[in-house]
């Protein structure tokens, strides 16, 4: 990490010297022709009574009706990783057209089932070091699940301080995978803030999250159950595993040799399956079911582009065989082009080296000499049973086809939290005339939860069924059954 150190002492020394602008309207980007047919806001804003920490965002408003649509925030994974994948990959107005180029910069063509149909929404890079945000001192490059829950907090009052036209807007916190841990946790701090009195007023209805990491030991404990399943494993080790192991696989009593030697058989059968979505072409090192959700290699999720190797791609785009991860690379050499950056107005200098996932922040503090994350809540379920206490709305989904964070996972600790099933228990609902998944709601007193499957999807649902997951979304902003 000392290079990393000389990195930022770099970038602490250029924000002295730099004066900080606010925000811009962005009416074209390079890779798309003519003007943007949506309105996009990109900027900054200050974090802390210095403002030290300096959060990148864009923002889209409603094509449908912004004075009244929601008002979202969406929060990416990782931790570390920017919401650009979300704008580009999941929810978001625009698509990376795989192999083509416009001037030498990755084209883009309009995503037709981007969440923005819908909703105003704000694609915030969060944590501190993500994607175009940046620190302008040493010690606010350091962050933690609180520490960034509390900061996400902070943007979300300023932000809608700045914007007082969407103030009365229904606002929702939402995200996906590792952002599951921050967003009950940001959702409580909002309800608790009006109650405080604090200004301005958040005019906060629930949260939404996708296949959110929640509690770390009960979602990876969960793989090993879903393996059964889906059939990875068979019958006699899953009973055999299950007996020997006591039913705890994460944790396991490394002197018990016959629950390790039953581990070691099951990772057998896994180690070549696409962990994030088990029907994908496996480009990855070996899967395990028992790695740390944290330690994950970054050319596992989000690998550097390779010019070169993106050349000979091209001639075989029509390959079975081609992974996804090729795809965010493109992503990558659009996000570092100069051209890419003055037009979204990301501060020069700043940002030495653009990155999808900021994997720094992988490593606990025990690990590196200058930690850059403490992941300090392995659990977030306390933060989900506060929340039933209020007149909230949450929508939770998970794609059935995730073996990084299971549904079955998921399904156990919204059982935990003691709601009652209202209309609905694991009955289908559509996408299309078609089965997009399964739904089971709850409700307890003004709070209410819809739990709900995406048919066919992995890790980071919508970027697998993206029709059906904004199909799903559009009815649950409306108050319409899913």
């Amino acid at each position: 990490m000392h290079k990393n150190g000389v990195m930022y002492l770099e970038l602490f020394l250029l924000a002295c010297s730099t004066l900080v602008a606010s925000r811009s309207i962005v009416k074209t980007l390079p890779g798309f022709h003519g003007h943007l047919p949506f309105k996009l806001e990109t900027g900054y804003i200050g974090i802390g009574e210095e403002e030290d920490v300096q959060l990148f965002y864009y923002f889209v408003e409603s094509e449908g009706n912004p004075e009244k649509d929601p008002l979202i925030i969406w929060l990416a994974g990782g931790p570390g990783c920017t919401t650009l994948h979300a704008f580009f990959f999941e929810i978001g107005p625009m698509q990376i057209q795989y192999g083509k180029y416009i001037h030498n910069v990755p084209a883009l063509q309009v995503d037709p089932n981007s969440w923005t149909k819908v909703a105003n929404i704000i694609y915030v890079d969060a944590p501190t070091l993500t994607g175009y945000s940046y620190t302008r001192t040493l010690e606010a490059a350091r962050s933690s699940d609180t520490l960034s829950a509390s900061q996400t907090v902070e943007f979300i009052r300023k932000f809608v301080r700045d914007h007082p036209r969407f103030s009365n807007n229904p606002m929702y916190v939402t995200g996906i995978s590792y952002s599951g841990i921050v967003i009950p946790m940001v959702t409580e701090e909002l309800y608790k803030g009006n109650e405080e009195g604090l200004e301005p007023n958040i005019n906060i209805k629930g949260y939404m999250a996708g296949n959110p990491l929640t509690d770390e030991s009960g979602d990876r404990n969960s793989r090993f159950e879903y393996a059964y399943h889906v059939a990875l494993i068979p019958k006699d080790l899953f009973e055999s595993t299950k007996k020997n192991c006591n039913g705890e696989f994460v944790k396991a009593n490394s002197k018990n040799l016959l629950c390790t030697s039953n581990l070691v058989e099951v990772d057998k059968r896994v180690k070549d399956i696409n962990i994030q979505s088990i029907l994908d072409h496996n480009c990855q090192e070996a899967t395990s079911l028992l790695k740390s959700l944290y330690q994950i290699k970054e050319n596992q999720i989000c690998p550097e582009a390779n010019p070169i190797k993106m050349v000979l791609q091209h001639s075989s785009a029509n390959s079975t065989h081609r992974c996804r991860e090729d795809y965010y690379n493109y992503a990558t050499i659009w996000a570092k082009d100069k051209r890419v950056m003055r037009a979204l107005g990301v501060h020069e200098g700043m940002v030495k080296e653009f990155r999808l996932c900021n994997l720094d922040m992988r490593y606990s503090s025990s690990k590196s000499s200058m930690p850059l994350y403490e992941f300090d809540v392995l659990s977030s379920v306390i933060y989900h049973k506060m929340l039933t206490k209020r007149n909230c709305r949450a929508l939770i989904f998970s794609g059935d086809h995730d073996l990084m964070v299971p549904y079955i996972g998921t399904h156990n600790w919204i059982k935990s939290l003691n709601l009652t099933i209202t209309d609905s228990n694991w009955e289908a609902w559509y996408s299309n005339d078609e089965v997009g998944g399964y739904k089971t709601t709850y409700a307890r007193d003004n709070y209410s939860l819809v739990f709900a499957t995406v048919k066919g999807a992995g890790h980071t649902a919508p970027e697998f069924k993206h029709k059906e997951c904004f199909e799903m979304v559009k009815k649950w902003f409306a108050y319409e059954s899913i």
